[in-house]
């Protein structure tokens, strides 16, 4: 059970000092509990006590590191009660005993999918790699070979332990998934000596519990849970318990990340395994094992994920710059408007739509919309002169009409006092007419 202040305050030495930043010990042991404060700020702390303090004052949900990537962490059920901290990874499925031809056209087909979105990379994080008893290791290193050398980072699934062995010594695994009630001593030592996170799976929770349990008591917190030889009822309960378990109950023997392996659950059903990871990236899967990726399946399921795994209090903002859209040249008129994401990717679709070339200038306006930006002054002829200076817009483009949005119609006047030479046109009020507008401009 995590401590509360007061329990944290008993064990903190009583010196009323000011290293730590605090004027009184209670109030440090308070910011401890609230989570504002490592608990090893302390100067004066003890060896004994902060072995024990730091323990119960970690989160529930273990962090799991996976290469670059940190998984768990997570202190709520729900995102409207504070920010998730670690967003979930995707993975691609391959087993060793598909053919050759299949595997490589998988890869390369997910591959593909590595585009930017709000100044966020999105691309396929770690390839599954499946090897089931009845294959011989030079078959399993091939397959693992394969997937190692697109770079991204490698889970092998194998549950025999003298297989897994050799597969981890010949390819650079970062995940070793297959560990149960039979066999957990064996692959726990595998693991151990190659630094992997080890994957752990039971046929109920009970099970599961329980081996996660003699693991923790040989040393070993590096797991994470696997969810993958169950049904989608099943498997949907099970990682809502678990989350459920950790976060409410203080279970922290359920406190890891988990994986769920959809091409188990759906085996090949790729719209419903989309479907699936759409769930899952809600409740409760840490990394999603899916049969294919592609981009009509990356897009939608990325931008959710982006959704979730942010700050809901902080909005989201492209990168301030000029955005060619249609191919527009330095002749092509200029268009400007704030850096919300959202308003963005309405303003540039419809301005693709209408197949004009237009140089789409996105200003810094913290983030907010048209009107909210403009209300706060964030939004100005002020902030859209300084931009065009800055971004030495002038230099690189050739035109000088600049369409505004047409809520912000008031600034018309004065971005003409600071922006003299220059044409300025009030443009429609609604995204959606702006393919009729500047067909008819144009």
């Amino acid at each position: 059970m995590a401590l509360k202040g007061l329990d944290i305050f008993k064990l903190t030495p009583k010196t009323n000092c000011k290293d730590c930043g605090n004027p009184t010990c209670m109030a440090f042991a308070m910011k401890v509990a609230q989570g504002a404060v490592s608990i090893d700020k302390c100067p004066h702390m003890s060896a004994d006590a902060l072995a024990k303090l730091s323990e119960a004052t970690e989160p529930p949900m273990k962090t799991i590191s996976i290469g670059e990537h940190k998984l768990g962490g997570e202190t709520v059920m729900l995102r409207h009660e504070k920010t998730l901290v670690n967003k979930n990874l995707f993975s691609l499925y391959v087993c060793a005993d598909m053919a050759d031809a299949d595997i490589d056209a998988k890869i390369a087909e997910a591959v593909k999918v590595d585009y930017e979105r709000i100044s966020e990379r999105m691309y396929v994080e770690t390839i599954f790699v499946n090897v089931e008893e009845t294959q011989t290791a030079d078959r399993g290193i091939a397959v693992a070979k394969k997937a190692a050398a697109t770079g991204r980072d490698l889970i092998l699934r194998c549950t025999k332990p003298e297989l897994a062995k050799e597969i981890a010594a010949a390819v650079p695994v970062k995940v070793l998934v297959g560990a149960n009630a039979s066999n957990y001593e064996a692959l726990n030592a595998v693991a151990t000596e190659k630094g992997l996170v080890l994957g752990v799976s039971g046929k109920d929770l009970g099970e599961l519990h329980d081996t996660i349990e003699k693991l923790e008591a040989a040393g070993n917190k590096n797991l994470i849970i696997y969810l993958g030889g169950t049904s989608i009822k099943e498997a949907f309960a099970a990682a809502v318990q678990i989350r459920r378990a950790a976060l409410k109950d203080e279970d922290r023997t359920f406190g890891y990340p988990a994986i769920v392996n959809l091409e188990r659950l759906a085996p090949g059903d790729d719209n419903l395994q989309a479907s699936l990871a759409s769930l899952f990236t809600l409740r409760y899967g840490s990394i999603l094992v899916m049969g294919r990726m592609t981009y009509a399946d990356a897009l939608p399921l990325y931008g959710l994920r982006q959704n979730i795994f942010t700050d809901p209090q902080k909005p989201m903002k492209v990168e301030p710059g000029i955005y060619p859209i249609n191919g527009a040249g330095e002749n092509a008129v200029c268009a400007v408007t704030v850096d919300f994401a959202l308003t963005y990717f309405v303003v540039s679709g419809e301005m693709e739509r209408s197949g004009v070339p237009v140089n789409l200038l996105i200003s810094d306006a913290g983030g907010y919309s048209v009107l909210t930006s403009w209300a706060a002054g964030k939004f100005s002829a002020g902030s859209i002169a300084k931009f065009i200076e800055e971004q030495q817009i002038e230099s690189k483009i050739k035109s000088r009409t600049l369409i505004l949005p047409g809520k912000v119609a008031v600034l018309k006047g004065e971005v003409e006092a600071k922006l003299p030479g220059w044409n300025i046109v009030v443009g429609p009020n609604e995204a959606i007419q702006l393919v009729r507008f500047l067909k008819d401009y144009k």
